[in-house]
């Protein structure tokens, strides 16, 4: 009779010790998720931030641009003599640059891919940050 409650009482250890396997390996797939979750939101809050940052900072640019545009057309159009020639020597160059853009993409797509690639892999410098 020991012997059958000496193995009853093994079968009951085992089957304890094998519940507590699957409670944590559920557990730890959760939390990975839940950590997968939090990265995710992580680089899409830093992603967006990002892009904003560098929205306000095209648009100061362009507004810079536009200015600089209209007093240049007007300075070469008195240098000229009519101030309409002046916004059409300027207009050329925006035409010119456009073309030059519209046949020659990498010029700008190349830089931007390759900024929104290491900002998105850049997991190292915060891995570090984080764990220290």
């Amino acid at each position: 009779m020991e012997i059958s409650s000496i193995i009853e009482q093994i079968m009951e250890d085992k089957t304890t010790l094998i519940e507590n396997l699957f409670e944590k390996a559920e557990t730890y797939a959760k939390t990975n998720i839940d950590l997968f979750k939090l990265k995710a939101i992580d680089k899409s809050a830093d992603s967006a931030s990002s892009i904003v940052a560098k929205l306000a900072v095209i648009i100061v640019v362009l507004l810079v641009i536009i200015l600089s545009s209209i007093g240049l057309s007007i300075w070469i159009g008195e240098l000229i003599g009519k101030i309409y020639y002046g916004f059409f020597i300027v207009a050329g160059f925006f035409v010119l640059v456009a073309l030059i853009l519209h046949f020659k993409p990498g010029i700008i797509k190349s830089p931007v891919n390759d900024s929104i690639i290491l900002q998105l892999l850049n997991e190292k410098n915060d891995e570090k940050a984080f764990t220290e």
